[in-house]
């Protein structure tokens, strides 16, 4: 059986390392330049956040052990508060953590992992301008010399991320249900290099964010002492992108809002004028499978980067594809049909999770009251792990639930701590011993809600 991967990417290299190691024959052809060869651009990456999700798909495709030594471990977030001070949330209890990684380190180990199996073929520099996807076969010109080519397969994979030409042939067919809705924010990388001598400038076992309301920079690590630091700002309006139009006007927008940052940031005003200015979407369709043409990882279900989950959505896509063939069979039919029964609610459930946590994190994690909620939540979860998990631990530590399972619990968690919040002196007596009876009493009137 052919299977044609269109998409060289993150998800679609995972996916070619997967089936190429069920003996399929495996082709993947990608529109950019072989990274192997020339390098990987950086500028608009956003650096990876790798959660449990991710990390059990590399292990179902014998990567993990080669992938893990290349990330950090952020234990919380480290939050750079207006006046420059700094407070430290943990994600969980002891011992959670999410793993800082570079898009490109990744990619690379992906795409090395694949091109080892003698049963896979890696094509760069090809773009795709045309699919069929009842024969299915998809047309190619190259970048370069303008030839063109028409790839006939067995089974056609999109994983040609959030603006997929695979996506496109299908959503002009009829009763093909697409959604695009941009944020009116937009993203700009910028970096904190390493301290003289090697060495980080800032704790590296964090996620650091600068919540300032209506707007953030958030701060991931990277193995050589570097951070890779992202501003989110709206496009127009009083504080925005459209205001930043000097030098000047950089310098004094950062002294004023980030002035802890400033001078961890030597090239500042170089980066930003280098690095693009990039937009945020969320994309929803459906159907993804028609016939043997199937929709993996952003070409499926783009979506904001505010919970740390695009990249571990699309992987654990492959792994449920992967564990599908194995209950099926390898009956390819019956495998898409559940993979998307199974994942289009998880898609819809973590890009609505990933919109509301820009909120979260721009926001609300400057606020007493949040973290006060967030304190009590860590303690439900040690006290009464039966009973309770916060919906960031189900989202990003708990790969056995589903998106749409976590999204739902998330909500009767919701009423839980409402209901904690509102007891009487709760601001002093939240971690009193005496008052885990009234929490249990609340856990248990909400628990056939929350397990049902």
């Amino acid at each position: 059986m052919r299977i044609l991967i269109v998409g060289g990417g993150l998800v679609g290299a995972l996916l070619a390392l997967m089936l190429g190691r069920r003996g399929y024959a495996v082709h993947v052809v990608e529109r950019r330049p072989d990274m192997r060869r020339h390098g990987f651009a950086g500028g608009r990456s956003i650096n990876l956040a790798l959660s449990d999700r991710g990390i059990r798909a590399l292990e179902r495709a014998g990567i993990a052990e080669s992938v893990l030594p290349l990330t950090i471990p952020m234990r919380g977030r480290m939050i750079h508060h207006e006046d420059s001070t700094l407070e430290f949330q943990p994600y969980g209890i002891a011992g959670q953590a999410i793993r800082s990684l570079s898009r490109g380190h990744l990619n690379l180990a992906l795409v090395e992992a694949a091109d080892r199996l003698p049963n896979v073929t890696l094509e760069f520099e090809w773009r795709c301008v045309g699919v069929d996807p009842d024969v299915p076969a998809a047309t190619f010109v190259h970048t370069t010399t303008g030839e063109q080519r028409r790839i006939e397969c067995d089974v056609l994979v999109g994983a040609d991320g959030a603006f997929s030409s695979v996506r496109d042939a299908l959503h002009y067919r009829d009763r093909y249900n697409y959604c695009q809705e941009y944020l009116e924010y937009g993203y700009k990388e910028l970096t904190i290099p390493a301290a003289e001598g090697g060495g980080f400038r800032m704790e590296p076992n964090a996620l650091h964010i600068w919540p300032r309301h209506s707007f953030m920079m958030i701060a991931l690590p990277n193995p050589e002492g570097t951070f890779t630091c992202t501003l989110f700002l709206p496009f127009e309006g009083e504080v925005s992108f459209e205001q930043l139009r000097t030098r000047a006007d950089v310098s004094a927008f950062f002294e004023r809002f980030f002035p802890d940052a400033v001078p961890l940031m030597p090239t500042l005003l170089e980066d930003f004028e280098r690095n693009p200015l990039s937009s945020l979407v969320t994309i929803r369709c459906y159907p993804w499978v028609v016939g043997r043409t199937v929709l993996i990882g952003d070409a499926a279900h783009a979506i904001v980067p505010f919970y740390g989950q695009g990249m571990n959505a699309g992987f654990e896509d492959c792994r449920i594809l992967d564990e599908l063939l194995d209950r099926f069979s390898d009956d390819w039919e019956a495998a898409l049909a559940e993979y998307q029964r199974m994942r289009k609610p998880a898609g819809d459930a973590v890009a609505q999770l990933a919109l509301d946590n820009f909120v979260e994190m721009r926001d609300k994690v400057a606020d007493h009251h949040f973290v006060l909620r967030k304190k009590i939540e860590v303690l439900l979860l040690e006290h009464f792990p039966e009973l309770y998990t916060p919906l960031y631990t189900l989202v990003t530590f708990t790969p056995e639930v589903s998106y749409d399972e976590a999204y739902r619990r998330g909500q009767v968690n919701e009423r839980v701590i409402s209901e904690i919040m509102a007891l009487p002196d709760i601001d002093q007596r939240w971690d009193d011993p005496a008052m885990l009876d009234t929490y249990r009493q609340i856990l248990e009137r909400y628990g056939t809600a929350r397990s049902a």
